[in-house]
């Protein structure tokens, strides 16, 4: 392997019952999506969007697929090899998922609102040899962060961009590039335990975290989701992007799986989501819960509407008791689910669960996947108590691409430290209640805390920050920036908030991991050791008393 990622074993015991239970086969992803596209080669596929719409069949898509992964297997890309693509829910972004597959090459999804700080470390950390980007989307412009990030980049070999055929001399237009491969026929022969997709995720480090899953992780996490029960028949509009793991599933992988037509839209916007719902019949609203709370709130949607999302499945942020009320009330059905990058699919419900179940818990574990609750000590607490969340299970990664991380989250038997703290009923249904890790989930994104206030602390006359979750009603939760001024007698001037999002601007980072809110304190709580009590200003923002 060109690469000195330290992958984790699981212990045999656990894989052989992960196969006795069919959660673990020897497919491979490229097998698994050529089957199901050579299976149904007359689905439906369809980009909603005012800038690059698209729509056509699955199979159509796919020969573009074929025909990318013959391309860079002409020029020496191979298994084992890094690509890495950066596109909004176009077209194009199916294509390269697809033929990294098919080639058996190891993909990286990169979140289209990222960065060139982001994608820089990504690239480089991976030592990717081919990146797939866009020319620019809205105020984005991949190509002039991408300029500043060439000479940093040794292993970058081939950059292919969608959009233009105006492309720096060193790069080559996605079209012209499929036009020089011969299309691949077969999947690649690979080994199903080597990796295949790394995600990034924002954690407690400054830098993005590399998630590395097996194909049989990813496949593993295919089957747990159909235990969950989801409802076939009506396809979904996915908004949530392809280059997270949320879109990617729910986007390029679920819809072939199931046999259903494949709908992207590349920029939510919910008066466009409810007209496609109505031209096209299809449900929406799974992710985040920003995505049917927008639904819902729109001034456009109508008994038919509501009819149409009948069955959401919530998940990847926090789901206030309040929109389940609302949801049930309005007659659509939730189900709440729980997992993470490194664990996709821990925990489900099953909208033939009672309302209480569903609604109001984050579900029970699914196929092969074990919980257990655990105080500081690591030992187990009691039930009912509040404990943090350690689990396994057969979609479980296989480790970070930096091993120290690794070992920090992973013992010895395979118990992944969550981070999240949970409790478990008598049913064995779990609710999140808190977290250790010190991010913000907007609308479903991760936003690392230390990332953005390695930023402000570089701001002229910041002498200390504290960045925390606020709750938002309409994304979950976004950024708070608390500082602390250099000067105590008042002379510092006092920063703005439109300052404060230039100076991160400047700074390379994506717009979506800004603070939508400011508050200078003249000190913060502190513990004896002088550690900031994040969990004290997290309680100010709710306007409660300070837990924990």
């Amino acid at each position: 392997m060109p690469h000195d990622w330290q992958l984790r074993a699981t212990a045999p015991d656990l894989a052989a019952r992960y196969r006795a239970e069919g959660l673990w086969t020897d497919d491979t992803l490229g097998r698994v999506l050529h089957a199901a596209i050579t299976d149904h080669p007359e689905l439906r596929f369809r980009i909603w969007s005012t800038s690059r719409p698209f729509e056509s069949s699955v199979a159509a898509v796919y020969d573009d697929a074929r025909r990318f992964a013959g391309a860079l297997r002409s020029r020496g890309i191979g298994p084992d090899d890094v690509v890495a693509f950066q596109l909004p829910n176009w077209m194009e972004a199916a294509v390269a998922f697809w033929g990294v597959s098919l080639l058996g090459a190891v993909l990286v999804p990169v979140v289209h609102f990222y960065g060139p700080k982001e994608l820089g470390y990504i690239l480089r950390e991976t030592r990717a040899r081919a990146l797939v980007t866009a020319d620019c989307f809205g105020h984005l412009d991949y190509l002039a962060g991408l300029e500043t990030l060439r000479g940093e980049l040794p292993d970058l070999e081939l950059v292919t961009v969608v959009g233009t055929d105006d492309v720096p001399k060193d790069a080559i237009p996605f079209g012209a590039l499929l036009e020089t491969g011969t299309p691949l026929e077969e999947p690649a022969c690979v080994d199903p335990d080597a990796p295949s997709v790394i995600g990034y995720t924002s954690g407690t480090t400054s830098n993005p975290k590399g998630v590395i899953h097996s194909h049989r992780s990813l496949i593993a996490e295919l089957r747990q989701v159909e235990t969950m029960g989801a409802q076939a028949g009506r396809p979904a509009l996915i908004g949530a992007p392809v280059g997270h793991a949320i879109g990617m599933q729910g986007g390029l992988l679920l819809p072939l799986t199931r046999g259903m037509d494949v709908h992207l839209i590349d920029v939510w916007n919910p008066p466009a989501v409810l007209r496609a719902m109505d031209d096209a019949d299809l449900t929406s609203g799974s992710g985040s819960t920003y995505f049917l709370q927008s639904l819902l709130d729109d001034p456009g949607c109508t008994d038919r509407h509501r009819k149409l999302l009948e069955r959401v499945g919530l998940g990847g942020s926090a789901v206030p008791a309040a929109v389940a009320d609302r949801a049930e009330a309005l007659g659509v059905s939730i189900v709440r689910s729980y997992g993470s990058t490194e664990h996709p699919s821990t925990t489900g419900s099953r909208h033939d669960d009672p309302i209480d179940k569903r609604g109001y818990t984050d579900g029970r574990p699914l196929a092969g996947v074990e919980l257990r609750l655990v105080d500081e000590d690591g030992n187990d607490v009691a039930l009912g108590q509040p404990g943090e969340i350690v689990s396994r299970g057969p979609d479980l990664f296989v480790g970070y691409t930096d091993p120290e991380l690794t070992a920090q989250a992973v013992d010895i038997d395979g118990w992944y430290a969550t981070g999240d703290i949970g409790v478990l009923d008598a049913d064995g249904f779990l609710t999140i209640t808190d977290r250790k890790k010190d991010i913000i989930i907007r609308g479903g994104e991760n936003i690392s805390a230390a990332e953005v206030e390695e930023l402000l602390i570089r701001m002229p006359d910041v002498a200390e920050v504290a960045v925390v979750a606020a709750p938002d009603p309409r994304l979950g939760e976004h950024a708070c920036a608390f500082v602390r001024l250099q000067a105590t007698d008042g002379t510092a001037p006092t920063p703005t908030l439109e300052a404060m999002q230039r100076h991160l601007d400047a700074g390379g980072l994506a717009r979506q991991k800004w603070p939508e809110e400011l508050r200078v304190v003249a000190d913060f709580p502190r513990t004896p050791s002088g550690k900031v009590k994040k969990f004290v200003l997290r309680s100010q923002l709710r306007g409660g008393e300070p837990t924990g």
